[in-house]
Formats: structure tokens, sequence, C-alpha cells
């Protein structure tokens, strides 16, 4: 779906912002996701499993970074069809692969990994939904292979946070609280090793310089400002994060399969 077609009020908030020119979408940005790679000390050669690849971006980088042979499930097929061609323009065809497919039929891949990389996937998923795809990603990790996650964090308050949420994000957004996280990766086989907690800073001018840097942040902030129905939503989401900023946060963990 273009912009152009993109039906601003029921769209979910993470296509709305991508409208606004946002290109990092995890609650605890660039940041997050570097103390993410650094537990997981990524070796040559290695296999990593993503989860939700989108146009394969995360996944280019990974391999152009550390060397190692990323797999990248996505269901869109659109998107399947873009990442490829990134991939392909990046000249990593034999480092990098863009499966179409169903996060929530992992037990459809045969291969096993030494990672699997899931951010901002399983807090969209219902509690049975997670534990579907926990269960899954256990299943596809090799022996003491390493599970990492970056997911949106709900100290307190889960439930009215979640119905706050799924009316201004449009999406079905069931954060969970820093043990709760923790229990649903242990009751799916998963030992949690090392995780992080902090605030959520998507729309905080700070994160967005570090996450977007200073032009693309000016250009988003532009676009919030000069096209109505994009401000409206995005506003309607700061509100929301504003109101529960002491319970809102987000998570990285690293998980190893018992």
């Amino acid at each position: 779906m273009t912009h152009a077609t993109l039906n601003y009020e029921t769209a979910p908030g993470h296509e709305v912002l991508a409208a606004a020119g946002k290109k990092y979408l995890r609650p605890g940005g660039r940041l997050a996701t570097e103390q993410l790679f650094q537990w997981a000390n990524f070796q040559p050669g290695e296999t990593v499993l993503e989860l939700a690849a989108s146009f394969g971006l995360s996944a280019i980088a990974i391999a152009q970074r550390y060397g190692v042979r990323v797999v990248g499930i996505e269901k869109n097929p659109d998107s399947v069809v873009r990442a490829r061609a990134n991939v392909a323009a990046a000249g990593l065809s034999d480092r990098v692969e863009i499966i179409e497919g169903d996060i929530f039929h992992l037990d459809r891949l045969t291969e096993k990994f030494d990672y699997v990389l899931a951010e901002a996937i399983l807090t969209m998923q219902s509690p049975p939904g997670k534990a579907k795809i926990l269960a899954g990603i256990r299943d596809r990790l090799k022996p003491g292979g390493k599970f990492l996650s970056h997911e949106l964090l709900a100290q307190n308050r889960e439930e009215e946070i979640h119905r706050a949420l799924a009316q201004a994000i449009r999406v079905n957004s069931t954060p969970l609280s820093e043990s709760n996280w923790i229990a649903a990766c242990e009751a799916a086989g998963l030992t949690v090793q090392q995780h992080q907690t902090g605030e959520m800073g998507l729309l905080k001018p700070q994160q967005m310089l570090a996450d977007e840097g200073i032009f693309n942040t000016i250009h988003i902030w532009w676009n919030i400002l000069t096209r109505s129905q994009i401000r409206q939503r995005v506003l309607t989401m700061r509100q929301v994060f504003q109101k529960y900023r002491q319970d809102l946060g987000y998570i990285i963990l690293s998980a190893v399969r018992s």
C-alpha cells in the first residue's frame, strides 16, 4: 500500500509513522538494539533467523556488519519482493535469504539457527499468539542458541495500557511487564540470561535524532506538522505515550534454548 492510498484514520500506527518518514520503529531505539547485539556476540559464519524481516534492511545490515548468514521471514508478498531486490542490490544474495512465510508457522522451516531475532513483533500478539511464536522460536534454535528480543514494556496497568494503545495505534498492542515477558520466555523453554529495561522514546526528540539523524528527523516533523491526517494520529499516539510514561518502556532480552 502506498502512502497515497493509506487510510490514515484506520491504518496501524507503525504505517502512519512510516508514512511520516520514520525508519526506525523500535521502542528502545538503536541504542537498545546495539546492546542486544553486543550480548549476542555474533561470529562470522553463524546463522540468524529474523522474524518479520520487512524490506530486508536489518538483515542486510547484520550480514554486512558481522559476516553472518541471515534468513528473514516475511508474510507480506510485496515486502518480500522489495526485500529480495534490496538484498540483490547489496550484493548479498549468498548470505541473506528472504522467505515468504508466517511467523506463526515456523515449524515449516527445516533449518535450525544460532540466533532468532524478533524486534517489536511479540508485543502485537495476544497471549496465546505470543506463546505459539515463542514455542516456534525455541524449536528453530540449535541447542544453546540464543533468542534476541526487543519489545514494548508495561511495568504496571497492563490491561489499561493495552486498551489505550489499541485505540491509539489501531493494532492489538499487548505489552507485558518485565516479569511477565521473562515468564513467557521461560514457559516456552527459553532461559533468559540477560535483560535490560528503559524508557520508551519512540517519539521523543532525543531518541529520534539518535535513530534517524538530524535531516530525517526534520523531514519527519515537517510531514507531521504539514499533513493534518498524519498529525492527528501522531498526536493521539504521543498523548497515550505521555499519559503512561511512568509505565511504558522497552525491554531487551537474550534467552538461550533450555
